[in-house]
């Protein structure tokens, strides 16, 4: 094979995994070409570094390293497997998996939770021989992921956002996302009667056991980045702190963030810091605010989803009661409307690639109908 010809066979390669990475980061390329955009309406200049909230970007980052390394001990793994463990049948096994995602999502993100709890909810209901069952399960999850982590400032990107941004007080946000929170929780319970009931088993096969030292170590760090979040604690000493801890410890740990995530975050900002400038733009939304700010934000979600929601949508508004509001229920929907229904989208087509349809139907019946009664139900509490 001469030079050219071998140039000729390298084209399509280097395309192929072009592609392939794009269909990973799709999120992220999405995010970027938005940025790029905005960036040709907008040139940059000066205004372009008072865009980044440093403080969300390190918080999430000492989050995620932290969520990394007790994964890396299989910590919620093992949990998750002794708590489902002590339960008898299909719905409380669902029920425990949902709660788990749900308490999950309010410590280690949402996404996290749902890449670490998904595979266990796989598991025992796959290996009972009760594969249409997951489907379910799987949606489950998914939206008790997306509801749970709204109690929290870290419980959702969106949230770390405007908790930073506002400067919002810890009991106050959390008063805000309570009423919410528990109807969520109220309609996820319910909808276990959706699954089956007959006996089930965890298999003990598996009898993994947590390194003492290093669990205890990498739960301090996780408690330091709380402090953190809660503004208890300086966000350099934590950040410090974590990367030390981590290179000694986990340094694999340090390269599993998900950086692309982070990347995505940085594209919002230029996105959204660029779209404020805009008069057309900034006249468009702040008039789509004043007139209801809540369903607004729902409806934004639906279509960028809902962290470019908040970070656009916090430009026009001060209003943050109803925009925290919003971009948390908004996360149920479409599929593109949290970040966290695409990882579970993902997961459930990795075991079941020709099963596409019928999980969209599925899901989709399920969260419209969960975002129809949250939306009415904070409209009604004066959201």
């Amino acid at each position: 094979m001469n030079g050219t010809e071998a140039n000729a066979s390298a084209r399509p390669l280097n395309a192929g995994r072009v592609f392939a990475w794009i269909k990973k980061n799709a999120v992220l390329f999405i995010a970027f070409c938005a940025a790029a955009v905005s960036a040709l309406l907008v040139p940059p200049d000066q205004e372009y570094a008072g865009y980044f909230d440093v403080k969300t970007l390190c918080c999430l980052f000492g989050t995620l390293a932290v969520v990394c390394a007790l994964k890396n001990i299989h910590f919620f793994s093992i949990l998750a497997r002794r708590i489902i463990q002590w339960t008898g049948n299909s719905r409380l096994a669902a029920l425990t998996l949902i709660y788990i995602t749900f308490i999950g999502s309010m410590l280690i993100a949402n996404d996290m939770a749902l890449i670490t709890f998904l595979p266990l909810g796989y598991f025992v209901f796959s290996t009972a021989g009760r594969k249409e069952e997951v489907a379910t399960v799987f949606i489950l999850q998914n939206i008790a992921a997306n509801l749970g982590g709204m109690l929290t400032p870290f419980g959702n990107p969106q949230n770390l956002y405007l908790y930073s941004r506002y400067l919002i007080p810890t009991g106050e946000f959390m008063g805000i996302m309570l009423p919410p929170f528990l109807a969520a929780v109220l309609l996820v319970s319910l909808c276990c009667l959706f699954v089956p009931l007959h006996s089930l088993r965890v298999s003990q096969q598996q009898r993994e056991t947590l390194p003492a030292g290093r669990t205890a170590l990498y739960l301090a760090l996780f408690a330091l980045t709380i402090l953190m979040v809660f503004r208890l604690l300086p966000v350099w000493l934590v950040i410090a702190l974590v990367i030390t801890g981590l290179m000694i410890l986990d340094r694999k740990a340090l390269r599993m963030v998900d950086y692309g995530l982070l990347g995505t975050f940085v594209c919002f900002f230029i996105f959204a810091g660029n779209m404020g400038r805009l008069p057309l733009v900034r006249t468009f939304f702040s008039g789509l605010l004043e007139k209801n700010t809540l369903l607004t934000a729902v409806l934004s979600c639906q279509v960028i989803s809902n962290v470019p929601s908040a970070i656009l949508l916090s430009q026009f508004t001060q209003n943050y009661p109803s925009l925290l509001t919003g971009v948390n229920i908004g996360g149920a929907g479409t599929l593109i409307a949290s970040l966290a229904s695409l990882i579970t989208f993902r997961e459930y087509m990795a075991q079941y690639p020709g099963e596409a349809k019928g999980y969209v139907l599925r899901f989709s019946a399920f969260n419209f109908g969960f975002l129809f009664v949250l939306t009415v139900f904070s409209l009604l509490i004066g959201r």
